[in-house]
Order: C-alpha cells, then sequence, then structure tokens
C-alpha cells in the first residue's frame, strides 16, 4: 500500500512539473470563419505535444499551449502547412501558471 501512494505521488508531481510554452501566431491565409477556426483546432490539437489550443478570429490570433519535451514552433509550423497555413511567430514564451492546463480544446 505504502509503495503505491509513492508511485501515485511521483507520477501527480511529474505530471504537475512540465514546464509548458505558449505559442501565439497569425497564419496566411487569415482565418475569416468559424470553419477556418474548426480546421485548425481540429488538425492541430492532435499534434503530439499539444495541451491546448485557441483561436481568436477577431484578432486573428492562434494560441497553442504545448509540452516542448514533445514538440516545438518549428513542427507546429510543418502542422500548419500541412493543412494549407503559413503560420508568423507572435510570441513563444513559458507557460505561466495561469495559462498551464492539461485539458485539450
Amino acid at each position: 500500500m505504502k509503495q503505491i501512494l509513492i508511485i501515485i505521488s511521483a507520477m501527480l508531481i511529474a505530471l504537475g512539473g512540465k514546464d509548458l510554452r505558449v505559442l501565439t501566431v497569425t497564419t496566411t491565409p487569415e482565418m475569416h470563419c468559424q470553419n477556418c477556426e474548426k480546421k485548425i483546432k481540429e488538425n492541430i490539437r492532435f499534434e503530439a505535444g499539444v495541451k491546448k489550443i485557441e483561436t481568436n478570429l477577431e484578432k486573428q490570433l492562434v494560441v497553442i499551449t504545448y509540452d516542448p519535451a514533445k514538440t516545438d514552433s518549428k513542427k507546429l509550423t510543418e502542422a500548419f502547412a500541412k493543412i494549407g497555413y503559413t503560420i508568423k511567430v507572435i510570441s513563444d514564451e513559458p507557460a505561466t501558471t495561469k495559462h498551464k492546463t492539461k485539458k485539450r480544446a
């Protein structure tokens, strides 16, 4: 029983200790409708390491929270290219506690 608690504790610490990053990009062509947003979300969210993806049609931004141990901005750029988009990186910075999430959008 004690070993099980130690293992569970170690797993929780490992999950909570990930250093996530937040990538903010614009796309070319621009997102012009909800179908564009849906296409991006439905394809990019399944890339390895992507934890969360948000789109903002009005501001023309895509914000991706990802695990840098599994992916990076170059791989995400390639993923966008597969669905017909070129991206321009606005920022790629460590996630703050406010941004950290384990949920996929």
